[in-house]
């Protein structure tokens, strides 16, 4: 099998997904998934699409990703890896698609308009 390549997004994170036959490993900007994300729940963010289809052990990712946040960065990590085992096996998609894992998040920061203190907030208005 040859080297997938996938890329999912989240807010203003990139996530770039290597994902080849091996034994398991997951690797992001060249450190451990352990290493790279702490937490728990970022961990199983990370690794939700290869629980659900049962293939934890069976693939070795390599992923680089910039931009964002923690959890930004492994939602677009979690959309990656599942693109990527759907092009492997598409009967996966059948298990992905309602978790929805296969569906690309469309909120972004709405941005600060000018005359005004944020996006929708407005400065305080004095009568006299």
């Amino acid at each position: 099998m040859a080297i997938v390549h996938k890329i999912g997004r989240r807010k203003t994170s990139v996530a770039r997904v290597y994902l080849q036959e091996g034994n398991g490993e997951i690797f992001i900007n060249g450190r451990e998934l352990t290493n790279y994300f702490p937490t728990a729940v970022l961990q199983y963010k990370v690794e939700q699409a290869f629980l659900i289809t049962d293939t934890k052990e069976k693939y070795n990712v390599d992923i680089k990703v910039f931009g964002g946040g923690n959890t930004g960065q492994a939602e677009a990590i979690r959309l990656a890896i599942s693109r990527a085992l759907c092009e492997i096996d598409a009967d996966f998609r059948l298990q992905l698609k309602p978790e929805g894992l296969l569906t690309r998040d469309p909120r972004m920061v709405e941005r600060k308009k000018f005359g005004q203190k944020k996006a929708r907030k407005k400065f305080q208005f004095s009568k006299r």
